[in-house]
């Protein structure tokens, strides 16, 4: 299908900011399941810096806002067509070793209770071990806006037994890498009606012969047709769709609006 998205992020700030930079991961990268006909990222009043393919094979691109300003807006609009590839990624080039993903971070550090969720997926083969670990995630954390913040870690959201799609990342990942399974976090898109207040995302567990494989335990399923692959890392912050800094100014307020339609062929 072909799908067409709109995101809208708007800073607005108490007092006018003297500049800010950012780094954007906004550029979906064309593998065997998606293919970019044509994608465009805005920046109001910006400049646009250096972009490249980072290790990850993701696109990263730089801006740059001279002040003073008391709002910026950053805009994507695109097409991508995409297939269903059973959550497999495919033709997606990258050079960072697998095992780097093995590696914990703050926010998806595994407590006791993720490391005995981990556990009860020894002894089977690695598919089976990724498949049921998303399954115990999903029904472990019920899907609750507002319940968890960005620096809520997976074993926080674990405790309260709540959370959103990054808090199911999260712990997916928390546990399938103490059971020894590379995995990574993903953002992207999902056309799912309306309009959306956040980009979403999932996990992506490696399974020897298979390869990268996205597990989305928030909706309990793998990535189909409705997806679309922005970026990966090791957890939500190093992966984030835009990152930076801006110099002055007071308080900032976030908005952010996401639509993700169907197109026709």
């Amino acid at each position: 299908m072909i799908l067409t998205v709109e995101h809208v992020t708007r800073y607005a700030y108490d007092a006018p900011v003297r500049g800010l930079v950012q780094s954007h991961r906004l550029t979906p990268s064309d593998s065997e399941g998606q293919r970019v006909l044509d994608w465009d990222v805005s920046v109001s009043d910006g400049i646009r810096g250096g972009r490249f393919r980072d290790g990850a094979g993701d696109v990263v691109e730089s801006w740059s806002v001279t002040g003073p300003v008391l709002a910026v807006e950053v805009r994507v609009t695109g097409r991508v067509e995409t297939s269903d590839c059973a959550g497999v990624l495919r033709g997606h080039r990258e050079t960072i070793p697998t095992a780097c993903y093995l590696r914990d971070t703050p926010l998806t550090w595994a407590d006791s209770a993720l490391r005995n969720l981990a556990a009860q997926a020894q002894g089977m083969e690695p598919l089976q071990a990724a498949h049921h670990l998303s399954g115990v995630v999903s029904k472990a954390i019920a899907w609750t806006p507002g319940a968890t913040q960005s620096q809520t870690t997976a074993a926080e959201a674990l405790e309260r037994r709540q959370g959103v799609c990054q808090d199911h990342a999260h712990a997916l990942i928390a546990a399938a890498r103490d059971a020894g399974i590379p995995a990574r976090y993903v953002s992207g898109y999902l056309l799912a009606g309306g309009v959306q207040d956040a980009a979403h995302a999932w996990a992506e567990l490696h399974v020897p012969g298979l390869g990268w494989i996205g597990f989305d335990a928030a909706n309990g399923c793998c990535p189909d047709a409705r997806y679309i692959r922005l970026a990966s890392g090791l957890d939500a912050q190093d992966a984030a769709p835009i990152r930076g800094s801006a110099r002055g100014g007071g308080g900032e307020v976030l908005d952010v609006t996401v639509a993700v339609s169907q197109s026709q062929q």
